[in-house]
């Protein structure tokens, strides 16, 4: 819930401030998931605080990307590069 709640702040310094804590408070605990939480999170740690800047993610992007291999995956495979690049454009441009 702490690291959930630190998604709630507005300003970044202050989320920075928080997820540090989190970090520590994690590595302190000596279990081995947070272990590999914090310390993913820690190497990810600029990415994450990038949210704060304009509070966006790359969800719709992501969404966007679930679609075209969906797609793909009922064409069976592409053979003809142009010709499904054509169709892409044609159905989410």
């Amino acid at each position: 819930m702490k690291l959930r709640n630190i998604y709630e702040c507005i300003a970044k310094n202050e989320a920075t401030i928080r997820l540090e804590q989190w970090i520590e408070e994690s590595k302190q605990m000596e279990i081995n998931h947070f272990n590999t939480a914090a310390k993913t999170i820690e190497r990810n740690k600029e990415n994450i605080l990038n949210f704060f800047d304009n509070r966006s993610t790359n969800a719709n992007a992501e969404s966007f990307n679930s679609k075209i291999k969906l797609f793909r995956a009922n064409q069976r495979g592409v053979t003809d590069v142009k010709f499904f690049l054509f169709r892409l454009a044609q159905l989410f441009a």
